[in-house]
């Protein structure tokens, strides 16, 4: 049986992004390891988690990319506040064209432009 081990990201900065998303899931450099073309990173507190893979592409983001990651928030205030932080640390956010009617979804895109969503969950 087949499992998701990583999900990986092009990046154009190896080391922005490690930065950004380290600080963004609580995650480090899966033995330390952080080169300049890429790295894995996963949960800093050991706990199991998917890694997430940063490798550096001079492919430019899409702009609807047909993967992305959703982060998940407890309820709205939560979400809220995830938005402001990832603002923050440097993420943007996304006039997004496909929001529907009263989204439970915020669109944002990391340092490098990859977009991915914070979602309120409590509306599930």
């Amino acid at each position: 049986m087949l499992r998701v081990g990583s999900v990986v990201l092009g990046v154009v900065d190896v080391g922005r992004a490690t930065a950004f998303w380290g600080e963004a899931l609580g995650y480090t450099p899966r033995d330390g390891e952080a080169g300049d073309d890429w790295v894995v990173l996963v949960p800093a507190d050991g706990a199991p988690g998917v890694q997430v893979a940063l490798g550096r592409s001079a492919t430019p983001p899409q702009v609807h990319p047909r993967v992305h990651l959703d982060l998940y928030a407890t309820d709205a205030a939560d979400q809220a506040a995830e938005v402001e932080r990832l603002v923050g640390l440097g993420a943007s956010r996304v006039d997004w064209d496909l929001y529907p009617e009263d989204p439970d979804f915020v669109v944002l895109a990391d340092p490098d432009g990859n977009r991915f969503c914070v979602i309120d969950t409590s509306r599930s």
